[in-house]
C-alpha cells in the first residue's frame, strides 16, 4: 500500500519557522536536555501525551536551539490534531460529527484520514471499521454496572448496536461528511498513527535525520546517529508488564494491537477490538504487530489483522510487499510473515 498521498510540510516552511524561533530565542522546555545524566550532548527528548497515550520524541545529533524549536512545532501539531480526532473532547471535530451526524466544512486532516480509513477498510475486507463506536459504547455501559452479566451484553443489544455500524454508510462529498442515522465513528485505530506521521514530516522537513517518534505507535526517521537501528521492545501479550523481545526499526513504523489495551472486564475476554461482523471482541490472537513504511497504515493494519484469522492476514499480505506482521496466538505461539524482520521472504 502506498503512502505518498500524505501531505507533508515543505522544508522551506519549517526552516523559516526554525530560523525565526532561533532569532527570537525561543526554545521549548524538553526532558533530557544535553548534559543531563544518561544523555549525550546534542540529544533532545520530549515527553507528554497524545490522544490520551504516553508520548515521547527522541531527536539525536541536531543543534540544540533548532531541535527545541522543532519539538515545539511538533507539540503544536499534536495539539492541533487532537482537537480534530479526540473522542474525549466534546469540542473536537470528531465529537461534533458524531453528535450532529454531519460536517459541512470538514478540515483537510479529517477528510484525508477518512479517505485512508476507507482504503484500509477495503483492503482488509471490512475488518478495519471505524464505525464500531456504538459497540464500544454498548460494552462500556454494560460493564460499568457491577451487577451486569459477565457474558456481556445480550444478543439483542449487540444486534441493535451492529445495525448502527457499517463504514460504507459514511458519505463524503467535497468537504462534507455525513453519517447514517445512529452511526458514530472512532478513529482511535488509526489517528495515533496519523499524528505520528504528521510529526515525523515536520521533523524531516526541519532537517532531522535520527529520530524516534512514539505517540502510541512508533516511527523511526533514519537510524540512531551511531548508525544502528532503533530497537523497540515488544510487549509480552500474555504478561503485558514484561517484554518478549525487540524489533529493529530504521525508516519504518511499528504498531501493536492487543485486547489487553482496553479490557472491559477483569478476565480480558471482552475488550475494545471488535469483529465488525459479529459485534464480539475478536479472539484470534493475544496481539498483532505490524511494520510498515508509515505509522498510519501500521496502526490501522494492526487493528485489522487482530480481527482477521491467519489465513486472511496472509492473503492480505500478498498484495502488500512492504508490510510485515507478527501474530501471537492465544497459546503464545508466534507467527511472523511478510516484511517482518527475520521472516522468510515467501509467505
Amino acid at each position: 500500500m502506498r503512502t505518498d498521498f500524505f501531505r507533508r510540510p515543505t522544508r522551506r516552511r519549517v526552516l523559516a519557522i526554525l530560523a525565526g524561533a532561533a532569532a527570537g530565542g525561543l526554545a521549548a522546555p524538553v526532558a533530557g536536555a544535553p548534559g543531563a545524566p544518561g544523555h549525550m550532548a546534542g540529544d533532545r527528548h520530549w515527553e507528554g501525551t497524545a490522544l490520551g497515550a504516553d508520548a515521547r520524541i527522541s531527536l539525536q545529533g541536531f543543534p540544540a536551539a533548532e531541535a527545541d524549536a522543532l519539538l515545539a512545532l511538533c507539540r503544536a501539531e499534536i495539539a492541533r490534531l487532537e482537537a480534530v480526532f479526540s473522542l474525549h473532547d466534546p469540542a473536537s471535530v470528531l465529537s461534533r460529527l458524531n453528535r450532529e451526524g454531519r460536517l459541512d466544512a470538514a478540515p483537510a486532516g479529517m477528510l484525508e484520514l477518512i479517505g485512508i480509513a476507507q482504503r484500509i477498510h477495503t483492503l482488509s475486507g471490512g475488518a478495519f471499521d471505524p464505525s464500531v463506536q456504538p459497540l464500544w459504547e454498548l460494552y462500556a455501559a454494560h460493564f460499568r454496572d457491577r451487577a451486569a452479566a459477565s457474558t456481556g451484553p445480550s444478543a439483542a443489544a449487540v444486534e441493535a448496536a451492529l445495525a448502527q455500524t457499517g463504514f460504507r454508510r459514511i458519505a463524503v462529498s467535497g468537504r462534507s461528511i455525513a453519517l447514517a442515522p445512529g452511526m458514530s465513528l472512532t478513529l482511535n485505530g488509526i489517528a495515533q498513527g496519523y499524528i505520528t506521521d504528521r510529526v515525523t514530516d515536520i521533523l524531516r522537513a526541519g532537517g532531522a535525520r535520527h529520530v524516534l517518534v512514539d505517540l502510541g505507535e512508533f516511527r523511526a526517521l533514519g537510524p540512531k546517529r551511531d548508525g544502528h537501528p532503533w530497537r523497540i521492545g515488544l510487549r509480552d501479550a500474555a504478561r503485558p508488564w514484561r517484554l518478549a523481545g525487540s524489533v529493529p526499526l530504521a525508516g519504518r513504523a511499528l504498531a501493536t494491537s492487543g485486547g489487553y489495551g482496553t479490557p472491559f472486564d477483569a478476565s480480558g475476554r471482552h475488550h475494545h477490538l471488535f469483529d465488525p461482523r459479529t459485534g464480539q471482541s475478536a479472539r484470534h490472537y493475544l496481539s498483532a504487530s505490524v511494520v510498515a513504511p508509515a505509522a498510519t497504515e501500521a496502526d490501522a493494519l494492526s487493528t485489522a489483522f487482530y480481527v482477521m484469522d491467519r489465513q486472511s492476514v496472509v492473503a492480505a499480505l500478498d498484495g502488500m510487499p512492504e508490510i510485515g506482521v507478527r501474530l501471537v496466538g492465544l497459546d503464545g505461539a508466534v507467527f511472523v510473515a511478510g516484511a517482518w524482520p527475520g521472516a522468510r521472504s515467501a509467505i
